[in-house]
This record gives C-alpha cells, structure tokens and sequence, in this order.
C-alpha cells in the first residue's frame, strides 16, 4: 500500500474523529429537575432546561449541572455558649432547595459552606440569649429565628432555606448529672404529691362513707327502738287489760261465792304448814285469825261432849266409837265444803284465762255462768257445817285446782285472800 494512500486514510479517520467529537459536544441531555448554565467564550450565555439541547462546541461551555430538588444537609455538633456561661453542642439540619441556578453559580463560589457558616454564626447568636432551660425547652423558637436570618441571606444567592431543625443539645456530662437529678427529685416530688393527694382523697372518702354508714346505722336503730317501744306498750297495755280482765273475774267470783270468815280461817289453817316449810324460817307469825280457828275447832269438840250427858262415862266404848262417827261426819262435810269453793275459784281462773287470751276456747267441763240456787245453798250449808263441826286434817290445799284430765292444771294457783279487817 503506498504511502499516500495511507496518509488520506488516516486523515479520513481523524475527520470521522472530530465530527463525533462535535456531535458530543454539540448535543447535550438534561435530566428532570435539573439545570445546565452555558457559558459562550467565558461569559453566561443561558440557562439549559430540561431535555435535549443543541450548543455550539468548541465556543459555549457547560457548567456541572445543578439539581433543583430540596437537598438536605447536615452539620456536625457546634459548640455554643448560653448566657448562663455554659458550653453545649448544638447539630443542625438545614433543608435547602436551588431556586435560581445563575445566581447559585455566580453569586457565592461554595453555597454550601456559606449556609454552614452562616448557621453557625446565627446560633451562637441566638442562643448567647437564653439560659440553658430555655434553650432546651425553646427548640421552635430557635428553629424560626434561624430559618429567617438564613432565608434572608441566602436569597441573593438564589438559594431558598424551607427548614432548619436542631437535631441535638448536647450540655456537658456534670449538667446532664445534675439535670437527671433534679429531674428525678422533681419526679419523685411529683409523685409524693399524688400519693398524698390519693391517701387524702382515700381518707376523705372513708370517712363520709363511715358517716353515712353512722347515720343509717343511727337511723336504723332510732326506728327499732321506737318501733320496739310500740310493741312494748302494746304488750304492756294488752298484759294490763287482760290482768284486769281476769282480776274483775277472780273478784266476781269470790263475791258470787259469798265467802265469810270462817273459810278464810280454814284457809289460814290450809296455810299453815307452807309457812313452816324452808330451813331458814326461824320465826313464825300467827295471824290473829288462827285463835278464831281455834275457837271454831274446840267449839265443834264441846258439841260433841255436850251430847254426852253430864258426868255419864260409858263403860264400853260405844261411846269413843261415836265421837269417831261424829268426827268422820264433819271432816266429810268439810272436805265437800273446801271442794266446793275449789271448784268456784277454778271456773273464775278459766274464765279469767279465756278473758285475757281470746284465742283460747273455754273448757267444756268450766261452767263460767253464776251458780244455780240448789249449789250455792248447798255449799253455804257445807261451810257452815264445817265450820261448827270438826275441821279436817291439816295439809290439804284448797287452791290446788283439779287435774283437767289431760295432766296439766287449767291454771296457776291464786294468792291467798287478804284477811278481814279486824
């Protein structure tokens, strides 16, 4: 091959060289939200918008792109003084956004270094007036006076600060020791407080709760002891009517039966030997009333010697034998006498019963009704035959009442009657 031949070749290649090289340089991209400045021999010739753009090559010049997104960036800790004299480490975050990319490229060499700085500068500044409580407790009020000292300064250089954000405060390790224990004592104030406040309002409601309980206790009992009472003067006024009842009949009918005092001095006879019984009775008291029954007791003895004639002993003993019968004869009518009586006090005790307990029926063999003419007489016959006569053994009592034939007595046996005036 000769030699020219490859000289013409070689400049072919070398043209084909540059006319991809022009082409390169000629046609350019732009990605989205991104922004190209050209520079025509040196000076700003214009601004590439997004998408495919012809420049002249070899006299305009494209800058590195710029990206038009809100960027984020982050500081490292700053130490800052508080107007109290004391050091802590403050780092920032700052997001930024390029809104005029001619002035972020010729306006400031390095934007970036111009925020840091100016941040630095504008926090020593802002936090050189507050005390360390308010600089942790004020992180809203930092945030916005940094955010409108920096978006004034950064306007002209076609920069837009949207936030700034202190990511920490950092007081030194003695103040952080101190800060957990007076927040600790606080806490532990705080909660003494509540506790004091909950034992209180335990305290309190215990004690309405007792009050109350007090009250209804009180009110409970006021109202059993009235109603109690109630039932007790009902009681005691249904106990009083019905004793009365039955003193009124015990009265009817002793006056029905029309006693005189010679059954009153059989009585005291009756008595006699319950008085003696008991080991302390050491001293007995002879109603006037016993010489009465003595008197009657030796006058039916002189009617049985008067029957004899004056001075004639018999000489068999026809003669004891009929004392006997005489004897035998009188205690017969006194014992009919003394059952007699017995059996009218018995009905006026039923009759009394039946008075003070309506529930209770009256025993059919009880006859409540005033004793026939025929009986009356003949019990007022038998006490005074008893009384003229002999009186009965010593020890049988009268106000016993008979056996009602189911084992039990009708009823208590009554007091004996007050003796005679006199």
């Amino acid at each position: 091959m000769e030699a020219g031949q490859i000289f013409i070749l070689l400049v072919v290649i070398l043209l084909a060289i540059f006319v991809l090289v022009t082409l390169a340089k000629s046609v350019r991209i732009v990605p989205q939200a991104r922004a190209g400045i050209v520079e025509r021999l040196g000076r700003y010739q214009r601004t590439l918008d997004p998408g495919l753009t012809v420049v002249v090559p070899f006299i305009d010049r494209v800058l590195p792109l710029l990206d038009l997104r809100e960027q984020v960036v982050s500081f490292p800790p700053q130490p800052v003084i508080t107007q109290d004299n004391l050091v802590v480490s403050i780092d920032t975050v700052i997001y930024y956004q390029v809104n005029d990319p001619k002035a972020a490229t010729y306006e400031i060499a390095n934007y970036i270094q111009g925020i840091e700085q100016l941040t630095v500068t504008t926090l020593r500044n802002v936090i050189g007036g507050m005390d360390l409580e308010r600089t942790l407790t004020s992180r809203e009020e930092i945030n916005n006076a940094l955010r409108g000292v920096l978006d004034d300064a950064t306007g002209k250089w076609g920069i837009r600060v949207n936030r700034v954000e202190l990511k920490a405060i950092d007081p030194p390790p003695s103040i952080q020791d101190s800060m957990e224990k007076q927040m600790r004592a606080d806490r532990d104030k705080r909660a003494a407080i509540l506790n004091a406040e909950g034992v209180r309002q335990s305290q309190i409601l215990t004690a309405e709760g007792q009050k109350q309980s007090a009250i209804l206790t009180a009110e409970g009992d006021k109202q059993s002891t009235v109603l109690r009472a109630e039932a007790d003067k009902q009681a005691q006024i249904l106990r009083a009517d019905g004793e009365a009842k039955a003193i009124g009949a015990v009265f009817d009918a002793i006056h029905r039966g029309n006693p005189d005092h010679k059954l009153l001095a059989y009585q005291y006879l009756q008595m006699m030997p319950e008085i003696a019984k008991g080991d302390s009775n050491k001293v007995w008291i002879v109603p006037s009333e016993f010489s009465k029954a003595l008197e009657g007791l030796g006058q039916a003895v002189g009617r049985f010697g008067a029957g004899l004639a004056p001075g004639a002993i018999p000489s068999d003993d026809s003669a004891a034998e009929e004392i006997e019968a005489a004897a035998a004869e009188a205690t017969a009518e006194s014992e009919a006498a003394a059952a007699a009586a017995a059996e009218e006090v018995r009905r006026a005790l039923a009759a009394a019963e039946v008075a003070s307990d309506p529930s209770r029926s009256m025993p059919s063999e009880v006859d409540t009704g005033e004793p026939g003419p025929a009986e009356d007489e003949a019990a007022r016959d038998a006490m005074d035959e008893a009384a003229t006569g002999d009186l009965p053994a010593i020890g049988r009592d009268l106000t016993a009442e008979p056996d009602s034939g189911d084992g039990r007595r009708s009823g208590p046996p009554p007091a004996p009657p007050a003796p005679p005036a006199g």
